[in-house]
């Protein structure tokens, strides 16, 4: 089980080893384990895996036994598809001019609620994403037996390596205390409850003896996914987003906001990719999805509308920016209500609305698809987005 006192490293052994058919991830870490013990040659693979030319019908999302290593045929065009996105939607955060935000931080212009707020936001993302990253490339990418849907994790955790490059780059520009900021999630409660939460899914998909292949593995491999996409990725994110780019909205702390609306473009496409690889697994094994299994994804679901409240409530004991807390539970109830369906769980809350209209525009998919097309154009140019 991991806790916040241990280093989350690489398991050297769950690198597998090059075989001449295949580079089979699971049985790799099992034969350099064999190895390890009998201080022999390695051992011969116990299954075989076929050296023919792969056909789309030999793909899965999991537990396929074709080789990763041939990209194509694509069975799965949407996670292609959403790699070129992801690709063409590249930005650093250096590019984006944080002089205002400096001037506006050392000025008396913030409230002390403001600053509250802000400093809370980038305790909790910075070292989330970390975590994120952290369960893709020692966890999920290990698991999924696609060569498409892999390419798309390894973008992905690139976009993770990009956004805690972004949050350290905002508390270098405001001269913020980096002890401080990145510690919160060990010192601040309602950033810590959220992350004591995801701990044991992350631990489900990185323990180094962990393999898919029965029912109830592939069932907590779903689990684990559907609380990183739909939960961590699909709801923990959102107070954050709100806040930050409602200040932008206000012409403050504009540069932070800048970061934080790419940063939410991103984290969309990784919700519906997440989303899509939920869905794709479903339907190749409906085995898995049993009443008490959604039943469970129901449960889990109005537990991380609880955390992400309570941390709303944390960062805005009083109300700022024409915001406060109540708005937010509804808000929560909506998107919570989004994500069941999504995945074809029964909503929690009917009747919940949407308060924030204009966050529905900013990740509008539609939306996003111009962004992706427009962004290689404007962003190299420094081009900015405006807060009208």
């Amino acid at each position: 089980m991991l806790t916040f006192d241990e280093e989350i490293k690489p398991n050297e052994q769950a690198l597998g080893m090059m075989r001449t058919s295949t580079f089979d991830d699971v049985q790799g870490m099992q034969l350099q384990q064999a190895r390890s013990k009998t201080n022999s040659v390695p051992m011969t693979p116990e299954k075989t895996v076929s050296t023919g030319r792969i056909r789309v019908e030999d793909k899965r999302i999991i537990n396929c036994n074709a080789d990763v290593n041939q990209l194509v045929p694509f069975k799965y065009k949407w996670a292609w598809e959403k790699y070129l996105s992801a690709c063409a939607n590249h930005w650093m955060p250096q590019e984006v001019n944080m002089t205002a935000d400096i001037a506006l931080w050392k000025s008396d212009r913030l409230t002390d609620d403001e600053r509250l707020l802000i400093k809370r936001n980038l305790g909790f993302f910075s070292t989330a994403d970390s975590l994120a990253a952290n369960n893709i490339v020692l966890g999920t990418y290990r698991h999924i037996s696609n060569p498409e849907c892999r390419q798309y994790l390894l973008r992905q955790a690139f976009e993770e390596a990009i956004h805690t490059h972004a949050y350290q780059y905002i508390v270098e520009s405001l001269g913020l205390d980096d002890g401080e900021i990145f510690n919160m999630y060990h010192e601040v409660e309602s950033i810590r409850a959220k992350d004591e939460f995801l701990l044991p899914f992350i631990d489900v998909l990185t323990n180094p003896e962990f393999k898919t292949g029965t029912p109830q593995a592939d069932q907590d491999l779903l689990r684990s996914l559907i609380v990183f996409a739909c939960i961590m990725e699909g709801l923990f994110f959102y107070v954050g987003f709100v806040q930050i780019l409602a200040l932008g909205r206000q012409n403050k702390m504009t540069g932070a906001a800048e970061q934080y609306q790419y940063i939410l473009r991103d984290e969309s496409m990784h919700l519906n990719f997440g989303v899509d690889v939920i869905n794709q697994i479903k339907m190749e094994n409906p085995h898995l999805w049993t009443a008490e299994f959604r039943e469970e994804i129901r449960g889990l679901m109005q537990k991380g509308v609880e955390l992400e409240y309570a941390y709303a409530e944390d960062t805005m004991p009083r109300g700022v920016l024409g915001l406060n807390a109540t708005m937010f539970k509804e808000y929560l109830r909506f998107i919570a209500n989004r994500r069941c369906q999504q995945i074809g769980v029964d909503i929690l809350y009917p009747g919940a609305t949407n308060p924030f209209p204009w966050m529905a525009e900013m990740i509008d998919l539609k939306k996003e698809k111009n962004f992706f097309e427009t962004r290689v154009t404007e962003y190299q140019t420094g081009g900015a987005l405006s807060w009208d």
